[in-house]
């Protein structure tokens, strides 16, 4: 008997069952003012990822915040993508990504450097698994705009054997 609970736990805790870390960017109130007085709302902004280079955003509304964050979550998970990682947990290569008047570059960086970025990117970057990024948000520092943009950003990025296949290459010619 325990030890069929054992590997129910074990199994419970596999990243491929749908074990995320999901971390809360931002949390926005919105008070309206009514003649039998105030209405809050609450809308969360929350970063999903499983460390291993799928990562994904979502915004949750509600009334109250834990509802929202419940929300947030659920979204995040419908939208999540992959990203190209390269072996010492880095990207492969520089990329800007441009989301309305924010914009975010993110540039590889060597073993042991770390994630250098700000409080909204480098939550995505742990979400996903990113461990040695340099990073500089530029124009907008809105939140919802950043992730965004960083996530335009890393839409756009390519593997590297991927590219050697497009071109029609093996990977032993490069």
């Amino acid at each position: 008997m325990a030890t069929a609970e054992l590997k129910e736990n074990k199994e419970s805790r596999n990243p491929e069952a749908g074990e995320f870390k999901d971390q809360v960017i931002y949390v926005g109130r919105v008070t309206k003012v009514v003649k039998g007085g105030k209405n809050f709302s609450f809308s969360a902004l929350v970063v999903v990822g499983d460390g291993n280079g799928k990562v994904g955003f979502g915004l949750g509304k509600a009334l109250e915040v834990p509802s929202a964050i419940k929300k947030g979550i659920e979204s995040a998970k419908r939208n999540m993508i992959r990203v190209p990682l390269t072996p010492n947990g880095s990207l492969p290569h520089p990329v800007t990504g441009i989301f309305g008047s924010g914009s975010v570059l993110l540039k590889p960086a060597p073993e042991g450097t770390g994630i250098i970025a700000g409080a909204a990117v480098r939550a995505i970057m742990e979400a996903a698994g990113i461990h040695n990024v340099m990073t500089k948000s530029l124009g907008s520092s809105n939140p919802h705009n950043v992730v965004r943009a960083t996530f335009e950003g890393l839409k756009e990025l390519m593997d590297p054997y991927t590219v050697l296949t497009n071109r029609g290459l093996d990977q032993a010619e490069a």
